[in-house]
């Protein structure tokens, strides 16, 4: 199993549609084979900062997800929301 920690930085005036575009993508998430979990975390030191954790079953499965159509259409145009291109890692989990 895998997670995934991203990590991203919401433009001030844009913080409640970008939750609301992650939201989204986390539920396509929940409805692809292999997905495990999902968690938001909104940070308390840094109100644009939203990151979410994803647990996968394999790494496999979720770079299959991550070059789905589902995800991509999601995602057409996120960039607009950020301050900055999200930062992502991935951790086996033991």
């Amino acid at each position: 199993m895998i997670g995934i920690l991203t990590h991203h930085w919401a433009k001030p005036n844009l913080i409640d549609e970008a939750r609301t575009l992650l939201d989204l993508n986390g539920a396509a998430q929940r409805l692809a084979r292999g997905f495990v979990a999902r968690q938001t975390l909104l940070s308390l030191t840094d109100q644009s900062k939203i990151t979410s954790i994803v647990t996968w079953e394999s790494e496999e499965i979720y770079n299959i997800w991550k070059s789905s159509r589902e995800r991509a259409e999601i995602m057409t145009g996120s960039e607009r929301y950020w301050t900055k291109p999200p930062e992502s890692e991935r951790f086996r989990i033991v």
